[in-house]
């Protein structure tokens, strides 16, 4: 038995030896084949796209620093890759989400440059796009300093302009509005400031601008109806009218409404029907969905440096201006040399209105004839007091007086009333020169005709 036993393990030993000696010698003849690296998938892909690949990676990560290193390789080492223009595109979106003064300084210079490089493709319009909201990202308080937003106007202006029917064009309309919103609301704060303080003529040229340059604005119906006012308590209450009718006619839904249609009646002016265009306009802008401001998130706004509730309030419909803030009016007295102070075009500070009447150029409540055509009103010629009455001056007190008298036209009742205040101011001038008195004409006299030109 113990033979048996002995031999049973012996061949059991062997059978296990023998199994492990074809096992190993099956490894050894079908051992691994060695891959050759120059011909793998890996390698075998292009340099340029391989380092493309990783500074994307690495952008993914937020390793910007990195990643832009290895986009700049890429452009020094294959100037003809075409992964040369993404590369571009990509150094200017990771400066723009890195963030910072600096950073995004340069992502507008980088995005400007692949404008210029590559105007043809397609990715130059978001290029131009992400100009202006880098600007849009930076804009502050209505307050404070302006500058960002000014340019963001800018820039969204030149983008809707060059690429309208972009996919991106109505993104574009809507942040333009509230720039521009936030633009109207800071010149509106300074009118206001000059309108408590009864300074007329400062915060009528601000109102006057905001009216003009931007429609949608928010207030836009309240600056009509503080322009109405500060007319209506000078001696030119007549020019209120088109003030009043503008917002019955494009604010049909306005709170101010009844109060601007008894104003236009006790000054007899005609009162206008609402334009449906308007109608349409405020109905949708009240229909339209606005978010608001969580509740836990309004004592923040007190320390935030950017812009909060104008943003909101700004309009969701609406074709936003289009012409740059240099065309357009400024609202700004122009002092030219030689003691001459023209005013800007189209100001309404010299103007009738005559209401009900059939002529073109007072054909409704919102006509305004202007003082000149298109022209400076030249100031009065003043005589040398110093010089020897001739008879040259008697000659011209003469004439001065003729024109005086001539009867005015109706395509310009100011402009003549404004020739012959004058006329009759170098009559009289002319005419102390002419009895010996060489004393300088009085300043209320100076005072008395620019007040026929500026109420206030």
């Amino acid at each position: 038995m113990l033979a048996t036993a002995r031999r049973s393990a012996l061949f059991v030993l062997t059978g296990l030896f023998l199994l492990s000696a074809t096992q190993c010698n099956a490894q050894f003849l079908h051992k691994k084949k060695k891959l050759n690296k120059s011909t793998s998938a890996e390698n075998s892909a292009e340099p340029d796209k391989i380092l493309y690949n990783k500074a994307m990676d690495d952008l993914k990560h937020g390793r910007h620093e990195v990643g832009r290193l290895n986009l700049q390789t890429l452009i020094n080492t294959y100037p003809d890759s075409e992964y040369l223009a993404k590369a571009k595109l990509a150094i200017a979106d990771s400066f723009y989400k890195e963030g910072g003064t600096a950073n995004l300084t340069q992502a507008v210079q980088a995005y400007k440059d692949f404008d210029i490089f590559f105007p043809m493709l397609p990715e130059a319009a978001y290029a131009q796009l992400q100009v202006a909201m880098t600007h849009f990202k930076q804009m502050e308080k209505p307050d404070r300093d302006r500058t960002q937003a000014h340019a963001a106007e800018d820039e969204f202006q030149v983008f809707l302009s060059k690429y309208p029917s972009d996919p991106l064009a109505s993104k574009a309309e809507q942040h333009l509005r509230e720039v521009q919103e936030l633009l109207a609301e800071g010149d509106f704060r300074i009118a206001y400031y000059y309108y408590v303080k009864e300074d007329k003529k400062a915060a009528e040229s601000r109102l006057r601008s905001i009216v003009n340059r931007y429609p949608l604005y928010s207030k836009s119906d309240q600056a009509l109806w503080m322009l109405g006012n500060i007319w209506q308590a000078t001696e030119k209450k007549e020019v209120a009218a088109p003030y009043y009718a503008r917002i019955v006619r494009n604010y049909p839904l306005s709170p101010l409404v009844p109060n601007a249609k008894t104003r236009l009646k006790s000054l007899g002016a005609p009162v206008p029907q609402p334009d449906p265009q308007a109608v349409a306009w405020m109905t949708a802008e009240q229909n339209s969905p606005r978010s608001h401001e969580a509740l836990i998130k309004k004592p923040l706004s007190l320390v935030r440096s950017g812009p909060g509730q104008e943003l909101t309030a700004a309009a969701r419909v609406g074709k936003p201006t289009m012409t740059p803030e240099s065309e357009s009016e400024s609202g700004i007295d122009i002092l030219t040399g030689g003691n001459q102070t023209r005013l800007a075009t189209g100001t309404g500070i010299v103007a009738t209105v005559t209401p009900g009447s059939s002529s073109g150029t007072t054909g409704s409540a919102e006509s305004v004839t202007p003082a000149t055509d298109g022209t400076e009103e030249k100031p009065a010629a003043q005589p040398d007091p110093n010089a020897p009455p001739a008879a040259e001056n008697s000659a011209n007190a003469t004439t001065a007086a003729g024109t005086a008298d001539a009867p005015k036209t109706d395509g310009a009742p100011a402009a003549a009333g404004l020739a012959t205040d004058a006329a009759k101011t170098d009559a009289s001038t002319a005419q102390d020169g002419a009895n010996g008195d060489g004393k300088k004409e009085s300043t209320s006299k100076k005072k008395k005709g620019l007040r026929k030109i500026v109420p206030w």
